[in-house]
C-alpha cells in the first residue's frame, strides 16, 4: 500500500528519530569524540563521492545563460539575507534569539542541488541551466557563505570563526575531498553512477550523524530548556513566511525580466531553496558544537517545508505544461 501524501518521507522520520534519540541519550565524553571523528569522515566521503559524480559537461552546458544564473545567485546570496534582516522586527518576537540566528544562517546558505534539479525536471524546466546553477551555487557557497556569516549572522548575536579561517577549514574538510573525487572521476565515475543507492546512503547517513552529534552537544548545553514550545510554533511560521516570500519574489522577478516559462521554473526552484546537505556540514565547521543544534533547527524545518511546497508547485507547473502542449497540438491540427 502506498504512503498517504500528507505523511513525511522515510528520511524525515529518520531525522525526527535521531533528534529524539539525541534528546534522550546524548553522546558525551569519549563517545561524543568518536562520533565527531566518524561524522568528519562521513562528510569527507560524501563530498568525495559528489565530486566523482559531478560531470564537467553538466556545468559547462548552462554557463552561457548568464542572466538566469545572475538572478539565481542574487536570490540565493542577496535576496535571502535581505529578507532575513528586513523581517527581523516580525520574526524575532516569534522565536528565541538563538533560533533567529539560525534563520539568518539559513538565509546565507547555497541552494540545493539534487532536489532543485529534480523539481525542475518534474516541472519541465530548463534542465541544463538548473544543473549549472545548482552546482555552481554549492561551489560558490564554500566561499560566500562564511563571508556572509560574518557580515549577516555575527552582528546579530551569532558566534562563528573568522571568514578566512572558516573558508580554510571548509576547503580542507569539504572541497579537498570534492576535488580529489572529481579528479578520480574518469576511474570511478561510472561505478558511482551505477550505485546511486550508495551515494544516497552516504548522503543521508552523514546528515544524520551531524544531526546526532550537533543535537547531543546542544542538549547537554540545555537546548530544549532554552527553546520553549511557542518558539517552535513561531519557527514554523517564520519558515513559512521566508519560503513564501522567496517563491513569490523569484516568480515575480523571472516574469518581470522577460524569462520564458522553462527559465522561470529553473529560477524558482534553484533560487528559492536552501541546502540541508551543505548547510549542516558547514554549520559543524563554522560554529561551536554546543551552538549547532539551535543553528540548524530552522534549516531542518525549512528543508522539509520547501520539499513539500515545491513538490506541489512542480506538479502544478507540469500540469500547465501538459495543457499547453495539448492546446498547441490541437491548434496545429486545426
Amino acid at each position: 500500500m502506498s504512503r498517504p501524501r500528507f505523511l513525511p518521507d522515510n528520511f524525515t522520520f529518520a531525522l525526527l528519530s535521531v533528534v529524539t534519540f539525541a534528546s534522550l541519550l546524548p553522546a558525551s565524553g569519549k563517545v561524543a569524540h568518536f562520533f565527531e571523528l566518524l561524522t568528519t569522515a562521513a562528510i569527507g566521503l560524501l563530498f568525495f563521492l559528489h565530486g566523482a559524480k559531478l560531470s564537467r559537461e553538466a556545468i559547462l552546458n548552462g554557463l552561457t545563460h548568464w542572466r538566469l544564473h545572475l538572478l539565481v545567485f542574487g536570490s540565493t546570496f542577496v535576496l535571502f539575507p535581505m529578507l532575513g534582516l528586513a523581517l527581523k522586527p516580525l520574526l524575532l518576537p516569534l522565536v528565541t534569539p538563538e533560533l533567529y540566528t539560525g534563520v539568518l544562517y539559513l538565509c546565507v546558505l547555497p541552494a540545493t542541488v539534487q532536489s532543485a534539479i529534480a523539481f525542475t525536471a518534474m516541472a519541465r524546466g530548463n534542465m541544463p541551466a538548473a544543473i549549472c546553477s545548482a552546482s555552481a551555487s554549492t561551489l560558490l557557497g564554500v566561499f560566500i557563505t562564511p563571508i556572509l556569516v560574518n557580515l549577516v549572522v555575527l552582528p546579530n548575536g551569532g558566534h562563528a570563526s573568522s571568514s578566512l579561517d572558516s573558508i580554510g577549514r571548509i576547503l580542507l574538510q569539504l572541497m579537498v575531498p570534492f576535488v580529489v573525487g572529481h579528479l578520480l572521476r574518469p576511474l570511478i565515475g561510472k561505478w558511482i553512477q551505477r550505485r546511486a543507492a550508495v551515494l544516497k546512503f552516504v548522503d543521508q547517513g552523514s546528515i544524520l550523524l551531524v544531526v546526532y552529534t550537533a543535537f547531543s552537544a546542544a542538549v547537554i548545553e540545555g537546548l530544549w530548556k532554552q527553546v520553549p514550545a511557542h518558539a517552535l510554533v513561531g519557527l514554523l511560521v517564520v519558515c513559512a513566511v521566508v519560503l513564501g516570500l522567496a517563491l513569490s519574489l523569484t516568480t515575480l522577478l523571472a516574469r518581470k525580466l522577460g524569462f520564458d516559462t522553462e527559465d522561470e521554473i529553473t529560477i524558482v526552484f534553484c533560487g528559492s531553496k536552501k541546502s540541508l546537505a551543505s548547510g549542516i556540514p558547514m554549520a559543524k565547521v563554522l560554529f561551536a558544537s554546543h551552538a549547532v543544534g539551535a543553528i540548524v533547527l530552522p534549516l531542518m524545518l525549512f528543508h522539509q517545508m520547501q520539499l513539500m511546497v515545491c513538490a506541489v508547485l512542480a506538479q502544478r507547473y507540469a500540469r500547465r505544461g501538459r495543457e499547453a502542449s495539448v492546446l498547441k497540438t490541437a491548434g496545429q491540427a486545426d
